[in-house]
């Protein structure tokens, strides 16, 4: 398990001085979403499955603490996470969806950008996690990797700044993310590139069913085209 301080900031930080000038200014925070109904695994919390004898969120946990300067977890259901060392956080706002679960790390980071991942894609790279780090520039409010009309909003960067504009839209009723990136300054980073580090983009494979997990647990990863 992955041990942080009470803040949710890893010792000692992954952003490491000699690798700060690749990094645009400002701090960074790991924001993990466990927030999913699990429908299609029982209902079992998928934070909790493991893979090579690692639960999905203490690889998620290791992968972005090496990046971030502040780690969160946002939930609603804070009781299954105590004691691990996590900073948990819960939605401020009442609608279940994943744009919910952003906004509420994005108020409660310290940060000035958080990377969103879903506590479904334990195969995260963090050499990926950097790109899209590397990719975000000071206008810039949102890095995602993207391919055509397909996008990963779950293994993303947001900046700060997106959440007042978030909270309007989930007033407004509008769940959608993709509809905040009409509102927002995005950089769609191409798959193609991401290769460069994660062949077969592993980093976005959600693992959803029991075929999903049986897949990674053996090394089968889909190539995600």
């Amino acid at each position: 398990m992955v041990v942080l301080n009470a803040l949710g900031r890893h010792k000692p930080l992954g952003l490491q001085e000699k690798n700060r000038k690749e990094i645009p200014m400002g701090r960074w925070a790991g924001i993990i979403l466990s927030g999913g109904l699990s429908t299609r695994m029982e209902g079992r919390n998928k934070a909790f499955l493991t893979i090579g004898g690692q639960t999905f969120l203490d690889r998620i946990v290791a992968t972005l603490s090496a990046c971030c300067d502040e780690m969160l977890l946002v939930t609603r259901e804070p009781e299954y996470y105590t004691g691990r060392g996590l900073r948990v956080v819960t939605d401020i706002l009442t609608a279940r969806s994943a744009l919910t679960g952003i906004h509420a790390g994005l108020v409660h980071m310290q940060a000035d950008y958080g990377l969103c991942v879903g506590c479904d894609t334990p195969l995260i790279k963090r050499g990926v996690l950097r790109m899209i780090m590397e990719a975000a520039e000071t206008e810039t409010d949102i890095v995602v990797p993207a391919s055509g009309t397909f996008f990963q909003p779950l293994c993303a960067a947001y900046a700060k700044r997106c959440a007042p504009v978030i909270e309007k839209q989930l007033r407004d009723g509008d769940f959608k993310i993709a509809r905040l990136f009409d509102r927002m300054k995005v950089k769609k980073v191409p798959y193609a590139q991401f290769r460069t580090v994660d062949d077969r983009l592993a980093s976005f494979f959600n693992i959803n069913t029991e075929e999903d997990l049986k897949r990674a647990q053996a090394g089968d990863i889909p190539d995600i085209a």
